[in-house]
């Protein structure tokens, strides 16, 4: 990806505070964009500011509709987008609450709908296209014990960039969602340090390892590159072939 360059693009990366979304709203800066971060938590854009003093950073809570809509609105154009922000809970199907499946759908899923909304509008009324990239998961194609808010959530996700690829694409909007297995962010190495539950896990991936952060920036630099300047509606597995797999 080194040859690719985003000078000019104006990028907004969502949950960009830690993890994949911080890693991706590095990325796109180091290739020339210029990058809006948005997230909940004040700390984490503080230390993304400090990190990349050319990333302007936004506090908002994505569960809320308006006010997503007024901050993001102000932002000005937007020519990428990457939904990324997200949360996960571990509560059986019989034992989640309204307030659960309210929270996560609003944040996974309701939250990309609407920051799509108004960046898509934008693009269409400028003329100038873009691309959009949904970071959903393996989950939503698999199933993960407990974990039904967020299989479902991410499954819309996807549908989502799919049907946004349909209505869009006339207008050079492309919008592609990018899956992956689980990620070593550090949360994810945290939750997999475990030996014999990240032994299981693997033993469900054809090459033999657990992705990592670069894995998905790679991925999702190339579905907004001009690169992909033919991928429209994709669901790209970053799973190391699990997908695939019938174990």
């Amino acid at each position: 990806m080194e040859d690719t360059s985003f000078q000019g693009k104006r990028a907004l990366v969502t949950g960009a505070g830690k993890g994949i979304g911080r890693a991706i709203a590095v990325k796109l800066a180091s290739l020339g964009a210029k990058v809006y971060g948005i997230s909940r938590t004040q700390s984490d854009l503080d230390n993304l500011k400090q990190q990349v003093p050319s990333i302007e950073t936004r506090f908002v809570d994505i569960s809320d509709w308006d006010n997503t809509r007024k901050v993001v609105g102000e932002l000005g154009p937007i020519d990428l987008l990457v939904n990324n922000a997200g949360i996960t809970n571990w509560t059986g199907f019989l034992d989640v609450t309204k307030e659960e499946l309210d929270n996560l759908h609003d944040i996974n899923f309701r939250a990309a709908f609407n920051i799509s909304q108004v960046v898509a509008r934008g693009m269409a009324e400028r003329g100038t296209g873009g691309a959009i990239v949904n970071i959903s998961s393996i989950a939503a194609m698999r199933v993960v014990p407990n974990h039904t808010c967020y299989c479902t959530a991410k499954a819309a996700l996807d549908m989502l960039a799919m049907t946004l690829a349909y209505e869009l694409g006339p207008k050079k909007i492309r919008v592609n969602s990018v899956d992956p297995t689980i990620v070593l962010t550090e949360l994810g190495k945290r939750g997999w340090s475990d030996p014999v539950k990240k032994a299981n896990a693997i033993a469900k991936i054809p090459i033999g390892r657990l992705a990592e952060e670069e894995d998905v920036v790679n991925a999702t630099i190339f579905l907004l590159s001009d690169k992909s300047s033919m991928i429209n509606g994709a669901i790209l597995p970053v799973d190391g072939g699990m997908v695939v797999s019938c174990v």
